[in-house]
């Protein structure tokens, strides 16, 4: 349950950075596939919080956590790497 509620935190986090890209940089691709990119590492970072929690908190082994860490940092990473991807395409059609 704790990883599900993550994953979408995940999800929402990414979302908000699109309307922190659409607030203060204006409608259009290039600040939407920036917030993508800025999404990534900040999201990397707070994942590898929720990972040193497992560890040192809840008790789980370094071991027990990697593929937990990877799912969820993976997929929130991948769904913006794909906008990322798609925006970008958008703009070289234009």
């Amino acid at each position: 349950m704790h990883t599900l509620m993550v994953l979408t935190g995940g999800f929402v986090l990414l979302f908000f950075c699109q309307l922190v890209a659409r607030a203060f940089a204006g409608a259009g691709v290039n600040p939407m596939a920036k917030a993508m990119l800025i999404f990534i590492p900040l999201w990397f970072v707070i994942a590898a919080i929720n990972m040193w929690v497992g560890i040192n908190h809840a008790g789980y082994t370094f071991m027990q956590e990697l593929p937990i860490f990877a799912l969820v940092f993976g997929v929130p990473a991948a769904a913006a790497l794909f906008t990322w991807w798609r925006l970008r395409s958008l703009t070289k059609e234009q």
